[in-house]
């Protein structure tokens, strides 16, 4: 791999705001009243507030109001997609289509604060009860800090070998530079009271029924945990990968000269992961990356912002190609042939046409499935499923009232690390109602 395809994969997507930018960035906020920055924030950040703090030159103070409604405001302000998010609701935009750099004054603030060490809260008093967190994912990370700070004592299980969830295994290497992931979980843990234990997984190692033994809560922020077949002929061929695991293996790697970049890749999909996969295969130093998606640009999960950075990286984005079997020779894939899709008056469907896309690699990127394996010792499956997926209330409550859940797992979950924070805190808070209650 070329040193500069190297250096690229080292480097911020977006370096970080000296003193005098952040001053200059935050002088530019109307400080709204009911200002619809807030609305689009799922977590309901005070973001007028953390905006004027940085701007009288208080960013531990700014730091502190984001890190009350979101602990992960770190990584949040480094992954989520601000441009359709709170940045796109910007009244900035209704005269000058130029929003206020929100994502990264956040990212200033909490930046500022991690390096010192520094937990802005104290914990509440002892409340002598317990709770398990299954899963160190961004909900599950949440629902713990939350839990702890008022007072309860917590054990984080996960079933890898690393904290984090996807944003140590699934999140694109040049947005978390700097191993940010383990320092923002070390920084979540210092709260006290929470105690992780790793390689242990549910349904293998333990059951839920053991947890409802042992604590008098249980949260769930599990994730999603397989990566949707493309169902066609060929699929099993050497080369054909899932996006998450290439992501994880790059993310994981000591050392992208073992990597193989290959000559062509193939992504199918039209999400953030497909756009992550396919700007790392890039910058490995892969010759030829494509991206192919069933329908038009429009209907594609990943942001104008994600789209455009592909392309200024070198990825071809081609829509309207619906995947129909793989090709290969001697056991590996040598191209996929897809049929070109339209829509027209709201029918969507094939052309008749066909065309094939030469390929040496395949990274699959249509989407990821719940694993279940919530069961009872019984092996019956312990709380309500529905769409495949947990169903909770809006705080966040199962069909089992000892049991709490959040983040992808649920159903409607969505596949974002600022939403998982949001379910996870607010799971922390009917929790904690619930245990100290009368």
């Amino acid at each position: 791999m070329a040193s500069s395809s190297y250096e690229q994969l080292q480097q911020d997507l977006h370096p970080p705001l000296s003193r005098h930018e952040a001053a200059v960035e935050s002088d530019r906020c109307y400080f709204c009243h009911d200002a619809p920055c807030v609305t689009a924030c799922p977590t309901g950040i005070d973001i007028p507030l953390f905006i004027r703090q940085i701007s009288t030159d208080n960013p531990t103070g700014s730091a502190r109001t984001i890190f009350n409604e979101n602990i992960l405001g770190g990584m949040c302000a480094r992954v989520c997609p601000t441009e359709t998010l709170c940045e796109q609701a910007c009244v900035r935009n209704t005269a000058e289509d130029n929003p206020v750099r929100i994502g990264e004054l956040q990212r200033y603030a909490t930046d500022h604060l991690m390096e010192t060490g520094r937990q802005p809260f104290e914990r509440a008093p002892a409340t002598g009860c317990k709770v398990a967190v299954v899963g160190a994912g961004p909900a599950g990370l949440a629902c713990a800090h939350r839990l702890a700070l008022l007072g309860h004592e917590v054990d984080i299980f996960d079933a890898r070998g690393k904290p984090g969830g996807l944003n140590e295994y699934g999140i694109a290497a040049y947005k978390s530079v700097n191993d940010f992931a383990q320092q923002e979980v070390a920084y979540v843990l210092s709260i006290g009271g929470i105690t992780l234990r790793q390689d242990e997984v549910l349904g293998t190692d333990f059951v839920l029924d053991d947890l409802k033994r042992d604590y008098q809560a249980v949260f769930l922020g599990l994730g999603l945990g397989a990566v949707n077949d493309l169902g066609i002929e060929g699929e099993e061929l050497a080369g054909v990968v899932d996006a998450i695991e290439f992501i994880a293996e790059l993310r994981q790697s000591q050392d992208y000269a073992t990597l193989d970049p290959g000559q062509r890749t193939l992504v199918i999909g039209g999400g953030m992961t497909a756009i992550d996969a396919a700007v790392q295969s890039r910058m490995l130093g892969c010759e030829e990356v494509t991206l192919a998606y069933r329908r038009g640009v429009d209907r594609m999960n990943a942001s104008q912002f994600e789209q455009d950075l592909a392309k200024v990286n070198g990825v071809v984005i081609r829509n309207w190609l619906q995947p129909l079997r793989v090709i290969g020779e001697n056991g590996r894939v040598t191209g996929v042939e897809f049929a070109r899709m339209s829509e027209e008056e709201g029918r969507y469907g094939p052309t008749g046409e066909t065309v094939i896309l030469p390929c040496d690699r395949v990274l699959k990127a249509i989407g990821q499935q719940f694993v279940n394996s919530v069961a009872a010792a019984d092996g019956v499956t312990a709380v309500e499923l529905d769409a495949g997926r947990i169903r909770v209330d809006e705080e966040g409550r199962t069909s089992d009232p000892q049991v709490w859940a959040g983040g992808d797992c649920v159903t409607g979950g969505e596949d974002l690390t600022v939403a998982a924070v949001q379910d996870g805190k607010l799971a922390a808070e009917s929790i904690h109602s619930t245990l100290t209650k009368g």
